[in-house]
């Protein structure tokens, strides 16, 4: 049965990639969540999408350049006011580390994507940093390592053998079962438009969709579309309508 996973949480309608959008994301009954890391100038890896502050914070500055004290410096919930569930509480909102984030979920066991983000920046070491948390506060917990560069993927199986990990993909690739047996892939985390394209009889992946996981739905169209297909999951910015479609189609 397809899962819905929580896009940064709740994206579309709470700050992304703050505990408060986790939290509005397991209460409206999320299967998973997913996540972006960093790692801070002090090698503190840090969960938000973007390579600096500019876009999600009150702050500015590349993620590689600053401290996690300047990190937490910044508001990660003021730049969503015009959000209409805006609250004020939202300003105290701060960029989680992988850590807090982990600690934070401990109640919930479903899965985690965390997605590395390593193809504009070189993020020395991230791949064991991020394994050696999860490995001390994931208490367990499923856990898929996803990224668009695939040298981060290698080293995270050379690290772990029985690391689960998904290669991210916005375009379609020839053989698709080739490079899963090849890389020793658990998933294909794929754009929308590979899996919905405007051609409706060149179905790439078909006969996998069991291996893949689709990112980002929105459209209620789109959402039943890929549960029809019976994909393995949906990652949404807004996981209660998801949801609520899933519900519907059983």
């Amino acid at each position: 049965m397809t899962k819905i996973y929580g896009h940064r949480g709740a994206k579309g309608i709470y700050p992304e990639n703050t505990l408060l959008s986790f939290k509005k994301a397991i209460e409206q009954g999320v299967d998973g969540l997913e996540i972006d890391v960093h790692l801070s100038k002090d090698g503190e890896v840090v969960v938000i999408h973007d390579e600096t502050l500019d876009r999600t914070t009150s702050g500015t500055g590349w993620i590689k350049d600053l401290t996690l004290e300047d990190i937490k410096s910044v508001s990660a919930g003021s730049p969503f006011s015009h959000f209409p569930r805006y609250e004020e509480g939202w300003n105290n909102e701060r960029v989680p580390t992988l850590q807090e984030m982990l600690e934070f979920l401990t109640p919930y066991p479903f899965e985690l994507n965390i997605e590395l983000k390593t193809y504009a920046v070189t993020y020395e070491g991230i791949e064991e940093k991020v394994h050696a948390i999860v490995d001390q506060y994931g208490k367990g917990r499923d856990v898929i390592y996803s990224s668009f560069h695939l040298p981060t993927l290698i080293r995270m199986k050379k690290i772990n053998s029985h690391a689960k990990i998904a290669w991210l993909l916005n375009e379609a690739i020839t053989h698709p079962a080739d490079y899963l047996k090849a890389l020793d892939l658990d998933a294909f985390h794929l754009n929308k438009t590979i899996v919905l394209p405007k051609t409706k009889d060149y179905l790439p992946f078909q006969g996998l969709y069991d291996k893949v996981r689709v990112w980002t739905v929105n459209e209620p169209t789109d959402i039943v579309r890929l549960l029809d297909l019976q994909v393995d999951a949906i990652m949404t910015d807004f996981p209660e309508r998801a949801i609520a479609l899933k519900t519907l189609s059983q």
